[in-house]
């Protein structure tokens, strides 16, 4: 067996123009499979780390995956908003903890901007309940006198390489111009940089965030979306103006015991005052991935179709080859080769082709999430692990090559059936 693994691995090496394409076929589909199942594993557990310690999040009525993606991801929008009263009523019910406002709608250069109440850095919980830490600075001061400070993430600081003392301006909406410059400007009233957090491989990595009364103070001299002609409303003037919010976009709450979590929900779906809803992070996350889940399989359906066109690849070529080889074969059958040998031969030839293809594939997605992660990062928020794979990785590095062995026998048994005399005098 020994002298025949050499005998195959010198066969492929002569017809080697040939079979490094089969190879960087099955090694291209290697990569598709194990990419995939990567970017789903890894999607899913960034959703999941976005949020944790908050039991429940609340906004208008409507759908609460939507709401979920808006409010922690930052994904989409949401067409109504709430009062900071019916916020004030919620927090005073004797089983919530906490209430934290949150408004969305604003950027900078492309990045969202939050506007929140300084219990924010106490209350909000990412990944294994880890609280937000500041890498540099301190949070904003949620005062009139600190009403232009602001709070940015890990990835703003870096893609825009800000630091303390940085001021900035803040744009009305998340659509950009033309030429890429977003349409509208609070320019009139910059903001300065006192805190930058630190990573959390979170949406809170590319969002600024300032408080409640600085979104009121940019939109002073503001009106259904557009700046009021002839008025300028000065940011010292701005201090002077009654700047207490009267809508948010949602809210984060936490309970004083998690068992009270329906009974909570159900009193803001009850809400008299105006339509609200309240949802569960983790079950609308499950109810997110049923969603996807269909698009998850069709693309590894996809990819597993590729798979095996590879791999039918390969069974051609060395089918097609194997009339030239024949007189080949025949010699070894005359030296003593049986056909089972015939067969190993046949099988191990297409076997390494195989294994060759799968190693570089599982090379070139770990060179892929290295190379993408960052990337992603950035224009997502979604990290890549580069990581030990996981166990669906390996089954499927395993099914490529069962059935990369499983497709050598074809020529494999076409060769078995070959007799010593059909090799000695092949047919004109």
């Amino acid at each position: 067996m020994k002298h025949l693994l050499a005998i195959a691995a010198h066969s492929a090496w002569h017809r080697r123009g040939t079979l490094v394409l089969v190879m960087l076929s099955i090694a291209l589909a290697t990569l598709l499979l194990l990419t995939l199942e990567r970017m789903r594993t890894d999607i899913r557990a960034s959703f999941s780390q976005a949020v944790s310690g908050t039991d429940l999040i609340v906004g208008a009525r409507g759908a609460p995956v939507s709401l979920l993606l808006y409010a922690v991801f930052r994904i989409g929008g949401v067409t109504h908003t709430v009062s900071i009263a019916s916020l004030q009523a919620l927090a005073e019910h004797r089983a919530v903890a906490w209430v934290v406002p949150l408004t969305l709608g604003d950027s900078h250069r492309g990045h969202p901007v939050l506007g929140t109440t300084p219990a924010y850095f106490e209350r909000f919980r990412h990944g294994d309940s880890q609280p937000l830490a500041l890498a540099q600075g301190r949070a904003f001061a949620g005062t009139v006198d600190g009403l232009f400070e602001i709070v940015i993430g890990a990835e703003v600081a870096q893609a825009q390489r800000y630091g303390l003392g940085q001021q900035l301006t803040l744009s009305h909406g998340l659509q950009a111009g033309p030429g890429g410059a977003l349409s509208s400007e609070h320019a009139d009233k910059p903001f300065t940089v006192v805190g930058v957090l630190a990573r959390t491989g979170t949406p809170v990595d590319r969002t600024l965030h300032v408080s409640l009364q600085a979104i009121e103070a940019i939109h002073l001299d503001w009106a259904a979306g557009a700046p009021l002609p002839g008025l300028r409303i000065a940011p010292e003037q701005a201090r002077k103006f009654d700047l207490e919010p009267k809508r948010a976009t949602a809210a984060l709450v936490g309970l004083k015991t998690r068992a009270a979590v329906f009974a909570v929900q159900r009193h803001v779906s009850d809400y008299a005052a105006e339509p609200l809803m309240a949802v569960l992070p983790g079950v609308t996350l499950d109810t997110l991935w049923e969603v996807v889940g269909v698009g998850e399989g069709a693309l590894l359906a996809l990819s597993g179709l590729v798979a095996i066109v590879s791999l039918a690849g390969l069974v051609a070529v060395v089918l097609a080859g194997l009339n030239e080889r024949r007189r080949e074969l025949a010699v070894l059958r005359a030296v003593g080769a049986g056909p089972r040998h015939i067969l190993w031969l046949l099988a191990t030839e297409g076997a390494l082709v195989t294994g060759a293809g799968a190693v570089l594939g599982a090379a070139l997605a770990a060179l892929l999430a290295a190379a993408a992660g960052p990337w992603l990062q950035q224009q997502f928020g979604v990290t890549l692990q580069l990581a030990a794979p996981t166990a669906t990785m390996a089954y499927l590095f395993a099914a490529v090559l069962l059935a990369g062995m499983l497709a050598s026998l074809v020529p494999g048994i076409r060769a078995y059936r070959l007799s010593l005399a059909d090799g000695l005098s092949p047919p004109a």
